[in-house]
């Protein structure tokens, strides 16, 4: 099959944007609107199909025009897809001779394989223009005559993003799809250099993309069948439309419109979920902090994340890098959003921080790491949730001044042990306390098949969940949880069908174990839960089993 242009989505990971299946970005849909608009029939691939069918790169040089939308700025784990490497591009790139070849997206602040690598410049080869700035307004720029650069202007994406909205459709795990819903670019503390290691900054100040034209976009995509929504293309969604310094107040009511009109546009959805929130914007506005805060939760679907960028717990590290908020500051804020959202709502907390820790940065010494550890035994300590810890090692981009002030590589030792020790006293207990055995986990898709099989719910950084069953992919169930990983809970089909489930599997259920789950496979059927206590006892699921 060929089409006049293809779309090859090598995925992103920005710190504002994220685009790795299940999620696919706003720079595609907006891309795939300039091309409709241009005249052209597209076809959507992603990477991961490349890689699965090496025949699919030679059919992509039937089109006319080929656009590739790749580049990391922050590193990650994923599940679902697999970004593109600069080997890929640049064999891609190679192998397409004949159609016009275009890239874009964070590829164009260079490459770096991950994290605790600086980033290559100019390091892509292969393709024959690179866009530079907003990929839909450079793309519309090349395609009229004219340079590949190009500003982000809503007056333009907003209606490109409504235009190219079908194309989800083509995604390989659609209607499983997150769409990430951009609502600004810039960083309010641009001016001042924002945080030393973030590419935020270099997008300029904050340009906020209006009400109405997020609201467009959602119901495009909801009638192409869109069901799974993230507001998540922002350095800080807290501020969205605010003004007034490095660290404006946030605006309850216009999040509030726009959270009514998201809600609106997508009466059927499923998902919407959030994504970063400035620790030091809560911590500087409480008040009108919290009632923003309460206005998502009354507006999102529950079992969500607001992602700090804490970085670290040494405030040498906050000055010399000019991070967002002191380690005092991040903690306020951590108790503000449990006073918020801690609340459980089908069975799962609304809305629970997640912390970012950076390590490589300006000033860093081994004590910074004992502070972390302290930071993390006091949330600990003090009761609260945390949904997830990210620890992740810097990756340094032209531009930005951690580029040549860091620290990367010398204190190696030192960062796994504070990584170990993290997965080990705080996850742990942390995930005991936030998924208790008993919470019932509602369409959890399974992603990985095999024995056990993983998969996860949809929304912002779902716990990985991993059942004791052989399923296929796709596979959409409840689960409920019986055990804990480090950073993944066992579950098992919910309710629990104690007459057909592999004596394997019984042995999973709390209080069972292998002895007496061979003792109930021997019994079985049974016909009723009073049958089966007298074999296994009680369990602290006994209301979700069936006979």
């Amino acid at each position: 099959m060929t089409s006049d242009a293809v779309i090859v989505d090598g995925y992103v990971d920005e710190p504002a944007c994220l685009g790795v299946a299940p999620y696919i970005s706003p720079y595609v849909r907006a891309v795939a609107g300039v091309l409709r608009e241009h005249g052209h029939s597209t076809r959507y691939v992603t990477i991961d199909q490349l890689r699965a069918d090496p025949g699919l790169v030679a059919s992509l040089g039937g089109a006319d025009l080929v656009v590739m939308i790749a580049g990391l700025t922050v590193p990650g784990a994923y599940l679902g897809g697999k970004p593109t490497t600069l080997t890929e591009i640049q064999q891609i790139g190679s192998l397409l001779r004949a159609p016009a070849t275009v890239i874009g997206g964070p590829i164009a602040f260079g490459y770096s394989p991950q994290g605790g690598r600086k980033a290559i410049e100019e390091a892509v080869s292969g393709f024959d223009v690179m866009l530079s700035g907003s990929p839909a307004v450079a793309l519309d720029s090349y395609l009229r005559g004219e340079a590949a650069v190009g500003r982000t202007d809503y007056a333009l994406t907003d209606r490109w993003s409504v235009a190219g909205s079908g194309i989800i459709a083509q995604h390989p795990a659609y209607p499983h799809v997150i769409c990430e819903l951009e609502t600004a670019t810039g960083c309010p503390r641009a001016l001042t250099g924002g945080c030393s290691f973030c590419t935020e900054p270099l997008y300029g100040p904050p340009t906020y993309r209006s009400v109405e034209g997020i609201a467009d976009e959602v119901a495009a995509l909801h009638r192409a069948g869109a069901r799974h929504f993230r507001l998540g293309r922002q350095p800080d969604l807290l501020t969205y439309g605010a003004t007034g310094g490095e660290f404006p107040a946030p605006r309850p009511d216009l999040i509030g419109e726009l959270f009514s009109a998201v809600r609106k546009s997508a009466p059927a959805l499923k998902t919407l979920h959030i994504d970063n929130i400035n620790p030091g914007t809560i911590a500087r506005h409480e008040d009108a902090s919290r009632a923003a805060l309460e206005v998502i939760v009354a507006g999102h679907t529950p079992g969500d994340v607001a992602a700090f960028g804490m970085e670290t717990a040494d405030p040498a590290v906050v000055a010399a890098n000019n991070l967002k908020a002191m380690p005092e500051e991040v903690f306020r804020a951590i108790e503000i959003v449990n006073e918020v959202g801690a609340k459980r709502r089908d069975g799962v907390p609304e809305l629970l921080p997640g912390l970012n820790f950076v390590i490589g940065l300006a000033g860093e010494t081994p004590g910074t790491f004992d502070l972390n550890e302290a930071f993390l035994r006091r949330v600990l300590e003090a009761g609260l949730l945390v949904r997830r810890v990210n620890i992740r090692q810097l990756m340094p981009f032209p531009g930005t001044p951690a580029y040549d002030r860091h620290t990367l590589g010398m204190h190696n030792a030192r960062f796994r042990s504070f990584k170990e020790w993290t997965r080990k006293y705080f996850d742990g207990p942390m995930l005991r306390r936030v998924f208790p055995a008993g919470t019932v986990l509602c369409d959890v898709i399974v992603e990985v098949p095999g024995t056990p099989s993983f998969g996860r719910q949809m929304g912002s950084y779902p716990i990985l969940v991993g059942i004791p069953l052989p399923l296929p992919a796709r596979t959409v169930l409840d689960a409920v949880v019986v055990d804990w990983g480090m950073r993944s809970v066992t579950a098992l089909p919910c309710p629990v069908p104690i007459n057909t489930l592999p004596v394997g599997t019984l042995r999973w259920i709390p209080s069972v174990g292998r002895r007496k789950a061979a003792a109930i496979a021997a019994k079985r059927p049974f016909k009723n839960r009073e049958e089966f206590r007298a074999v296994a006892g009680t369990t602290p699921i006994d209301d979700l089993l069936v006979f």
